[in-house]
């Protein structure tokens, strides 16, 4: 956690390999360099024409359809991902790499009606950026081992920073009162509430934003 924010690392439960002697290069530094970065252009061909295709309303789109959208092959989409879960994650990764780092930090501390502000700021601009990769995301989760397991660490993340965030308010609490008030702030700042504002409800970003302000406080106020 950098100053109150987490990063994508705090997401991730791998640990870190011993780090190998490099070995000698085989080829010149330059035809491996342009390699490598063609490499790379191919991947994230890919995964921008994934997340254009799920934006457009394309929940699951075929190897297909984002071979023809990222203009190359069905064999180079398969070159570079093993199947269509590794593609789905590599394009959540990034999406997450973007979104992350532009987060601000939101105090643990100060006037209860300031910390909802910028906690309700911070949480929809990240929740509206992601929807549409979260929704297409719900339907591949039963079927996706990669999948659920990213799906549970950012649901972790979202409910920890609410807990974080409002720890003061929780701790007039104890035993099951306490848990069951930081379940209710997990309900309020969660992905599937804010889709459900907005895609089922069909509030605007500025009603469902004062929606879920609304629930924050009067879950807080005491």
């Amino acid at each position: 956690m950098r100053d109150g924010v987490y990063t994508l690392a705090t997401m991730s439960s791998a640990t870190p390999k011993r780090t190998r002697q490099p070995k000698p290069l085989a080829k010149p530094l330059g035809k491996l360099d342009g390699r490598l970065g063609r490499s790379e252009r191919s991947r994230a061909a890919v995964a921008e024409a994934l997340l254009a295709l799920i934006d457009e309303g394309d929940l699951r789109p075929t190897a297909p359809r984002i071979a023809a959208r990222a203009g190359v092959s069905l064999r180079l989409v398969f070159h570079h991902f093993k199947d269509l879960e590794a593609v789905f994650a590599d394009a959540a990764r990034r999406q997450l790499a973007e979104v992350m780092p532009t987060l601000r930090s939101v105090p643990a501390d100060g006037p209860l009606p300031a910390r909802i502000e910028v906690f309700v700021g911070e949480r929809v601009r990240l929740l509206e950026r992601v929807r549409t990769i979260w929704r297409a995301a719900r339907i591949q989760e039963p079927f996706s081992t990669e999948i659920s397991r990213r799906m549970t660490l950012i649901r972790a993340w979202l409910r920890n920073e609410g807990e974080r965030v409002f720890q003061r308010e929780l701790e007039r609490y104890k035993g099951a009162d306490r848990q069951e008030l930081a379940a209710a702030l997990g309900v309020a700042g969660a992905m599937a509430t804010w889709d459900d504002l907005r895609e089922h409800q069909q509030l605007p970003v500025d009603k469902a934003r004062r929606v879920v302000a609304r629930s924050l406080t009067l879950l807080l106020r005491k």
